[in-house]
Formats: C-alpha cells, sequence, structure tokens
C-alpha cells in the first residue's frame, strides 16, 4: 500500500484488497470502504462530503468503482457526486433523487458543521451544504449479487435505521459490512422519525444467522469487531421483545459491546 497522508481522510489497510477510509476529524467518525476484485472495485459509501473521496480512492485503485449505498443518510453519501457508478436500495431511491425525508436541511448542516477536529477545505461552507441528490445507476434488493471479479459481495436488507439499509457480506473474507445497523462505542440510532424499531430488530437478528461471519465492519467508531458481538444481538434482542421495549421513547438499551436507542 503507497503511504498516504492526508489532512482530512485516514486510510487503513484491513486486508491487502480492503482499506477503510475514515474522517476521525468530525464526530460522525464516520468510515467508507473501499473493496478491490480482479476487474472492478467497490466502495461502500463515500463519507461526509466535506472533503473530495475520488481523491483518496485515485490513490488506491485504477480499477472501475461502483459505489454501494449502505442507506441515503448525509453522512454516507457526501462523496456522490464524484463516482459515475451509484447503487442503492430499491426502498431509498426516491430519498437519493429527492431528498432524505423528515430530515430539514438546517439540521443536516448544523449536523455537518459541529465538533470538526481538523481542518476543513477552503471550499467547504457548512451553510451552504446539501447532500447529493441524484438517479442512481441501478437498484439492490436483498440476496442481490455483486461481482467484482473473483470475489463476490451478497446484499442482505437490513430495515429499521433506514427503509432502505443494507448490510454486504464480502465472501472471500466472510467480512461483514454493517453500516448503521450495528457498531459499537455509542447507539445504533432507531428513534428518528424515519426509523422503525422492530425492523431495527429484525434486522439485527437476521445478520446474527449469517454463518461464518469473520468480522463485523460497521461505519462509525471501531473499525473491526469479533463475531461474538452477534451472540450479544442474539441475546439482547429476546430480551428488548420480552420487555416490550421495541418501540420508540424507551431510550438506550445497553447489550454487551453495543446499544440501541429507540
Amino acid at each position: 500500500m503507497p503511504q498516504i497522508k492526508d489532512a482530512w481522510f485516514t486510510v487503513q489497510q484491513i486486508t491487502k484488497d480492503t482499506f477503510a477510509i475514515s474522517e476521525y476529524g468530525h464526530w460522525e467518525k464516520v468510515h467508507s470502504f473501499l473493496l478491490l476484485g480482479e476487474e472492478r472495485a467497490a466502495l461502500i459509501d463515500t463519507g461526509l462530503g466535506i472533503e473530495n473521496m475520488k481523491r483518496m480512492t485515485d490513490q488506491l485503485t485504477s480499477l472501475p468503482i461502483v459505489v454501494l449505498t449502505t442507506h441515503v443518510h448525509w453522512d454516507h453519501i457526501g462523496s456522490h457526486g464524484e463516482f459515475d457508478k451509484i447503487y442503492v436500495h430499491e426502498a431509498e431511491e426516491d430519498w437519493l433523487v429527492n431528498g432524505i425525508k423528515k430530515l430539514p436541511i438546517e439540521q443536516i448542516r448544523k449536523d455537518v458543521a459541529r465538533d470538526i477536529t481538523k481542518p476543513v477545505p477552503e471550499a467547504f461552507n457548512s451553510e451552504t451544504y446539501r447532500p447529493f441528490q441524484g438517479k442512481p445507476t441501478g437498484l439492490l434488493r436483498d440476496g442481490d449479487s455483486i461481482q467484482l471479479g473473483n470475489r463476490e459481495l451478497t446484499i442482505y436488507h437490513t430495515p429499521g435505521h433506514s427503509p432502505g439499509h443494507i448490510a454486504i457480506l464480502d465472501h472471500r473474507h466472510q467480512f461483514l459490512f454493517t453500516g448503521d445497523l450495528l457498531y459499537n462505542e455509542t447507539p445504533i440510532y432507531a428513534f428518528f422519525p424515519t426509523t422503525d424499531p422492530a425492523q431495527l430488530v429484525a434486522s439485527l437478528e437476521k445478520i446474527a444467522r449469517i454463518p461464518k461471519v469473520s468480522k463485523i465492519i460497521g461505519s462509525h467508531n471501531q473499525i473491526g469487531l469479533s463475531p461474538d458481538i452477534l451472540e450479544d444481538v442474539k441475546k439482547g434482542m429476546s430480551q428488548l421483545k420480552e420487555k416490550d421495549l421495541v418501540k420508540h421513547g424507551t431510550g438506550i438499551h445497553q447489550f454487551g459491546s453495543f446499544s440501541v436507542q429507540f
């Protein structure tokens, strides 16, 4: 891997063909992931849009890139406009084209501007910031297979945090990229008007049934969690259902190494 030093992005090589591109200078600590195949590469999300993501991927690969969107929230689609091929789950095509539902631009601008600890480029202005909007190249559905050339990815529809949220299984390494469905350190959010606690619980139970996962890789905070967290998921979701807590307004629920907020 070339030594990449950048004022905004941090690049971490997970394997020889898998990279995390992180934005630690923002409170979201959001990660995007570049997966290299023999014929093309997949970029899972494109970050905040504060800086130019393509500037980083150009240094990591010359392969054609397809963008796989875990979900259409502003902190995951920021650099979508820099790439030619963008895919999104069919349930959020409208969000990508017409804007994120029930999330005012004023709130987005407030969130993108706060708690920044690294210098931002001169071109960035939080007062005029707008999330990407545009028509996707294609739509994703549950069970779809994405072929990169001797590297296969499987799409899992995992709604709850948002209607068209997906998780992505990389069969080469048995990595499960979970977007905002599962990560540690801060709560998984399912308290927005567009979230669905029951769907989130069902989605967490769904990924907990995927066999032989070697690593959980979420889009925020720590990169790479032990698959043992899936046992915490199974137990935690069972407890939530038993106690009738799967609904908005019940607060934060901690289970071992992760928590959810309804």
